[in-house]
């Protein structure tokens, strides 16, 4: 008896009639939808950012996702965080958005840690998932997160939103190409957050729909992913730019890669 895998075993009828859109697209076709289904994603931060990029996610059907947040809902995040609600209010973020991305849709399996994790528990989940979407606002955070996805070569979907901008920017940790330190230090050491200078809710969700995107794509292996490229936002302008971002020669992270 051959042990051939074919589509239906990975994805039931319900679930190829259900992601028919994005199999028709070529570049996706069965084989990347079968990947995305294959895929374990974690989610660091479930704000702004996570809510939007989730979404997407969970309805373009990776097959696993485990949300990470210390945070309880409060009514200030309701203008942006679009997986909470107002019975949400005082409730773990992580527990909110489960149950609003379960209703998305049945098939994508969602886990959630509440709390702050160290080192060494980030580094574990790290090294067990397919793809690290950094969905947080802070750079020491996210300068842990790329020592680890450096480690174990996981990809890394970073981004940011504040005020009326945004980046997003992808590592695959190759040879070659930068790490996210590379990025923080030509940046502000600032750390500026949205209680102090604000956020407009469309453009947070702007900026994680592109994270998804990018995300979707490395995992299908789709397109032109944002490796060694910063994208930036101005949605006060509506400009649209790109910065190329090179390995730096004396990275504490990957210069001796």
């Amino acid at each position: 008896m051959s042990s051939t895998t074919t589509n239906e075993d990975i994805l039931s009828d319900s679930e190829l009639l259900r992601y028919s859109r994005h199999i028709s697209i070529k570049a996706m076709d069965f084989e990347g939808q079968e990947r995305l289904k294959l895929a374990k994603v974690l989610v660091i931060g479930v704000g702004g950012l996570g809510c939007a990029a989730t979404q997407y996610m969970t309805v373009a059907g990776v097959g696993m996702m485990t949300l990470v947040d210390f945070d309880t809902v409060e009514l200030s995040n309701l203008q942006r965080q679009v997986l909470h609600q107002d019975n949400n209010i005082g409730q773990p973020k992580v527990e909110s958005a489960k149950e609003s991305l379960n209703k998305l849709n049945p098939h994508v399996q969602i886990e959630t840690i509440n709390g702050q994790q160290g080192d060494h528990e980030l580094d574990s989940l790290i090294a067990n998932h397919t793809l690290i979407m950094d969905c947080t606002d802070n750079i020491p955070v996210r300068e842990q997160l790329n020592i680890s996805c450096f480690t174990h070569k996981v990809p890394l979907v970073s981004a940011a939103a504040i005020r009326m901008e945004g980046t997003v920017t992808s590592f695959n940790y190759q040879d070659d190409t930068p790490c996210y330190q590379c990025f923080s230090h030509l940046i502000a050491e600032q750390n500026l957050t949205c209680v102090e200078s604000g956020i407009l809710a469309p453009v947070v969700g702007m900026i994680g729909s592109l994270q998804a995107i990018e995300a979707i794509k490395i995992i299908s292996n789709m397109g032109k992913p944002l490796i060694g490229r910063i994208l930036m936002i101005d949605a006060m302008t509506m400009e649209f730019r790109e910065m190329k971002l090179a390995k730096q020669v004396n990275c504490a992270v990957c210069a001796n890669s």
